[in-house]
């Protein structure tokens, strides 16, 4: 394993997390340039992922890893969004992998299946999905209702007062993922479809598959709201505040990966996924980087210190590891 190098791994933190937020890039191309190591065996070729923007620095990161040792291997990288990643790259069987930050839907399976993609699912990490406000809006905390009641199709409140009359009279100024994003799909199942409601999440807000839009929006004014995964707001504490999501209790808990990893940041620690095609398992290099992937699963260097998601637990990665090369036998590789 390569993920015990401080100084690569504290590189990948700057120029994953805050370069691509800098840049704006949603897209990397040209990592398959051979100025990485090489081991000498043989491995060679490119590996195509799409999907999810939460899961993506994780993706680059270890990317980035496994080609240290593997010069060789090319990776062409794109945040789409879970679901746009589904639709667009992976089902029609143009991608090796597509990372989501919810679980393949059954239309998604079944475009899957039109097109000979056999999904094999292996989670990654769990994150703590975190609802960001100004700095300077003195609101720290948030019931799961009222998160509701802002972000619902129905009530679609104008103000924070119409919210919380002890909240500040001024307009609710919202941001967050598109449509396309499993943050979206998850926030919807959280919070929107909590309990016994099945309200739909408001569409006049400022929707983007760019997590660094989301954090300069609410950093640009002292109204805004706006949620996204925990790694994009880890790298960006100075700029914005995250609110402690109370579930009822009246006990508000704040997301860090502590309380994400005792389960006691709820409703909004979620797992988040890579999807394998079965058939490019076949091809060793591809096959390789996925095992790279799990091995380095547990590791709170890469995982967490790095990225800012929580590791697999031992078993949690044995259990996919299992899933995987059961996949990788069934692939003929």
């Amino acid at each position: 394993m390569t993920g015990n190098d401080p100084e690569r791994t504290v590189r990948t933190r700057r120029q994953v997390l805050a370069g691509l937020g800098a840049v704006g890039a949603a897209t990397i191309a040209g990592c398959q340039s051979t100025e990485g190591g090489g081991s000498g065996d043989g491995l060679s070729g490119t590996i195509d992922i799409a999907g999810s923007s939460t899961v993506f620095p994780l993706a680059t990161a270890m990317s980035e890893e496994f080609r240290a040792d593997h010069g060789e291997v090319g990776f062409n990288l794109q945040s789409t969004g879970s679901g746009g990643g589904f639709a667009n790259h992976f089902c029609p069987g143009n991608t090796d992998f597509n990372n989501a930050s919810r679980a393949i839907r059954e239309p998604e399976q079944e475009q899957c299946a039109s097109n000979d993609v056999e999904p094999v699912e292996l989670t990654v990490a769990t994150d703590a999905l975190t609802v960001i406000v100004n700095n300077d809006l003195d609101i720290d905390s948030i019931t799961v209702e009222d998160l509701a009641t802002i972000w619902s199709a129905e009530e679609q409140p104008e103000t924070w007062a119409d919210v919380n009359s002890e909240w500040p009279d001024e307009p609710l100024e919202l941001y967050g993922p598109s449509d396309a994003s499993g943050t979206y799909d998850y926030f919807i199942e959280a919070i929107l479809h909590s309990g016994d409601s099945e309200v739909g999440h408001r569409q006049d807000y400022s929707a983007t598959e760019q997590d660094r839009t989301i954090i300069q929006g609410v950093e640009g004014s002292q109204s805004a709201m706006g949620y996204l995964g925990f790694a994009y707001y880890s790298t960006n504490t100075d700029r914005v505040k995250a609110l402690a999501i109370d579930d009822g209790d009246g006990e508000p808990v704040e997301p860090s990966l502590e309380t994400a990893r005792s389960g006691e940041y709820q409703p909004l620690s979620r797992p988040l996924f890579t999807y394998a095609s079965k058939s490019s398992l076949s091809e060793e290099h591809v096959a390789e980087f996925a095992r790279f992937w799990l091995e380095n699963s547990t590791s709170e260097q890469i995982v967490a210190e790095d990225v800012g998601y929580v590791p697999l637990s031992e078993e949690d990665q044995q259990a996919q590891m299992d899933t995987l090369e059961t996949a990788i036998e069934d692939a003929g590789n």
